[in-house]
């Protein structure tokens, strides 16, 4: 659990996992929580140590300085002793009887990396159903690859989304980078090399446009997404140039497309920002062309051979794209964040992911 400037989260988020203090959680398998301070500047370290005293399960490590979330979560795990790991954020919550039905289905499908649903949870206490609910009931069950169900490389790229067992990380050699968007080279070398099994059952609560939230910040550190996804892809074609059965064409058209996909989230006008008039987005306005440019160019490197764009919205998007057509993109992208409202409102069509 990285934890830094989140003191006003720190106790409930504490409480989701381990109970509140004296009363452990019923039917809950053994659990043990590693919270890094990360150099907190708002007093969350004494919290960790005061909280820790009453609770054997926690244990607190302090780093002198900062160095983002990516360094704390490898931290943490360098400590672990347990057989699955879960990187909760400080900010957010595990559901009420989220731990034992992990717990449980860890016990019965054994995999390398379980994948969880999840909620929305915004500021003025409103919910709502992630968008993956609908690709994790598309999986198959039991364990399975990459390869069986390509589609679940649309699910958020956050490393609180899933469980992995261990020893499997470890031995990926791939660690949290620094930075932001740090999480995205690990999730999908999971999902490449692992046993992968889905749990439809929402076991987590994400804050969603939480102020001090890098997703919910204009930045240029947004550009790390295009370096995330280098590792990713390059991954991906050593794979396929050694004939893993994972890098199939089907697996490698979904990743391509998750990779423009998630640029173009950055990019969008929706969430903290309204694009070309209003307020900013997760990107300066400033920075806007030169960063569709970009997928411009990403999209034609990282094209795989006999690729199509697919028909509907989603592959006219893909296809402005391909085109380098920034002005009409960004005329037509606030009428396609009213479709997605539309379609939301309905309870009808595709939600959006997260951005990571």
């Amino acid at each position: 659990m990285p934890v830094h400037g989140v003191r006003a989260y720190l106790t409930d988020c504490l409480d989701s996992v381990l109970g509140k203090p004296g009363a452990a959680p019923p039917d809950a398998p053994a659990i043990e929580v590693i919270a890094v301070d990360d150099a907190s500047p708002d007093g969350c370290g004494a919290l960790l140590d005061e909280r820790a005293r009453a609770d054997g399960r926690l244990i607190v490590v302090h780093l002198e300085e900062s160095r983002g979330p990516g360094n704390a979560r490898n931290v943490g795990l360098a400590r672990a002793t347990g057989s699955y790991v879960w990187f909760v954020d400080a900010d957010d919550l595990v559901t009420p009887g989220a731990v034992a039905s992990i717990g449980a289905r860890l016990e019965l499908d054994h995999p390398d990396v379980l994948l969880i649903d999840y909620e929305e949870r915004y500021p003025n206490g409103r919910t709502r159903p992630s968008s993956g609910g609908p690709l994790l009931r598309s999986a198959p069950a039991g364990t399975f690859s990459l390869a069986d169900a390509p589609q679940l490389i649309n699910l958020t790229m956050t490393a609180w989304s899933k469980l992995l067992r261990r020893d499997f990380l470890l031995g990926l050699g791939e660690p949290f980078r620094p930075g932001i968007h740090e999480d995205i080279p690990v999730t999908c070398a999971a999902l490449f090399a692992g046993r992968l099994s889905a749990l439809d059952q929402v076991c987590y609560s994400y804050r969603r446009s939480r102020p001090g939230s890098f997703m919910a910040t204009t930045s240029s550190r947004h550009w790390d997404v295009f370096n995330a996804y280098d590792e990713v892809l390059a991954m991906l074609a050593k794979l396929a140039s050694s004939a893993d059965p994972v890098a199939t064409p089907a697996v490698q058209s979904a990743v391509f497309e998750r990779a423009i996909g998630h640029y173009a989230s950055v990019l969008q006008t929706t969430g903290p920002g309204i694009g070309p008039v209003g307020r900013a987005g997760l990107m300066p306005r400033a920075e806007r062309r030169r960063f569709f440019d970009r997928m411009h160019a990403d999209f034609l490197r990282y094209r795989p051979p006999g690729y199509r764009v697919p028909a509907g919205a989603r592959g006219a998007k893909l296809a402005l794209i391909e085109r380098d057509a920034y002005w009409t993109y960004e005329l037509l992208e606030p009428v396609n964040k009213l479709r997605v409202t539309a379609r939301r409102a309905l309870g009808t069509g595709p939600r959006r992911a997260r951005t990571s």
